[in-house]
């Protein structure tokens, strides 16, 4: 029965572009037309478990078909593979891939809503489960410059990876309109490069924090490389730990980390934000963000890339933020850049291949570039964006106008 009603599913979902399947009986289903700018692929199911895996939650049903090796890619990539399902459904026109059943849907929730504490320890465990998985993996798939595991900014001209994020660092230091000698702290400070940068460019002093001890290692050897190990320091520390603290800074920057943070604990991270920053401080939230109105991460997601990861709206972001009377200055929606830096880091893997496989093996392998290709896409035609949020506390902490962030 479920190979007729994924006959069905796929017959609405493939319009453009061509997709073929070879069932695990040997007959063959062909969906779409040729279409310029779609891609053509072949897949082959080994078991007759795999269309009913599929139909009861599309996207976790063909993960772990694909994970486990029970779906094959005969031509084409899992790149294109999920180009072909996200393009012919993109969120803009209504469309995206068909959700789970409704026993699914159920499950996912519930699971969600308790994932969501997001407490101290539960935090540190959710970070371990993907970042402390080797720097050897990320060495491979980063630039190797800067070592931003986030969204690269890609102006006019700009057409390397290493180039698109030095000029992501660059776009975020002129919304913090630094001075030198400013105490910075840095939210999430992944490797390091920010907190370089920030030091190196602009001449303040950083304190990065990060709950990943991978990278905490790995941060204070490339400040010591760089040379500015006299301005920037890396912790091993929770920001509710750092407000506890009582110390404060002049600026915050948080990039990539507040993805991380879990619905339930964004009032909490703006409280600490607000008694953080300085009166007359400035703060840039760099985050993944969900168009439209809130929703629930996707059982894949959470299950094999970010558990307790949230991807906030717009709306509920600066609803938790406005409470502790954090002024949103400005605002800026990057639609597509995330999706051009996950095509580069797919890149790297695909170039890292056997060095990758080495590392782990040929199933991580396999889940890693499902994460990367369902990431791309869902930029490109999913329901998926990034936001850049400027807060002060003060109105009188900036410049009235926008042109201080023209320039070098």
């Amino acid at each position: 029965m479920s190979k007729p009603l994924l006959d069905r599913f796929l017959s609405r979902a493939v319009k453009q572009g061509r997709l073929g399947i070879v069932f695990a009986d040997g007959s063959v289903s062909t969906y779409g037309t040729s279409a310029e700018g779609f891609p053509e692929i072949v897949l082959r199911f080994t078991d007759a478990k795999v269309p009913r895996d599929i139909l009861m939650d599309p996207r976790l049903g063909a993960a772990e078909a694909f994970i486990e090796g029970r779906l094959l890619i005969e031509e084409g990539d899992v790149m294109g593979l999920v180009s072909l399902l996200r393009s012919n459904n993109p969120w803009d026109k209504g469309g995206d891939i068909g959700p789970p059943s409704t026993l699914k849907r159920l499950i996912n929730k519930a699971s969600f809503a308790a994932e969501q504490i997001n407490n101290r320890v539960g935090s540190k465990k959710n970070v371990a489960h993907h970042y402390d998985i080797g720097n050897d993996l990320y060495a491979l798939m980063l630039d190797n410059e800067h070592w931003q595991y986030s969204c690269a900014y890609w102006p006019e001209g700009v057409t390397t990876l290493a180039g698109a994020q030095e000029a992501k660092l660059k776009h975020i230091a002129r919304k913090l309109h630094l001075s030198p000698g400013q105490e910075v702290l840095d939210i999430g400070c992944g490797w390091g490069g920010m907190a370089i940068h920030l030091a190196r460019h602009h001449d303040v002093h950083v304190t990065g924090i990060t709950l990943s001890e991978e990278q905490a290692a790995l941060a204070r050897q490339r400040v010591r490389d760089a040379g500015v190990a006299d301005k920037v320091t890396i912790l091993l520390e929770d920001y509710r730990d750092t407000a506890a603290n009582g110390r404060r800074f002049d600026r915050i920057v948080s990039v990539g980390m507040f993805e991380h943070v879990g619905r339930a604990q964004f009032e909490t991270f703006f409280q600490a934000c607000a008694q953080i920053l300085a009166d007359d401080g400035v703060m840039l939230l760099h985050t993944i963000g969900r168009f439209g109105g809130p929703g629930t991460t996707d059982a894949f997601t959470r299950k094999y890339v970010f558990p307790g990861g949230y991807i906030p709206a717009l709306s509920e972001t600066v609803a938790a933020s406005e409470k502790f009377r954090l002024i949103a200055t400005d605002v800026e929606t990057l639609r597509l850049h995330y999706a051009k830096t996950i095509r580069a880091w797919y890149a790297n893997c695909m170039a890292h291949r056997e060095k990758i496989i080495a590392l782990y093996d040929e199933r991580f392998f396999r889940m890693w570039t499902f994460y990367l290709a369902g990431a791309a896409t869902v930029f490109e035609h999913g329901g998926m964006g990034n936001y850049q949020i400027q807060y002060v506390r003060n109105r009188n902490a900036l410049p009235i106008t926008r042109d201080y962030l023209i320039g070098s």
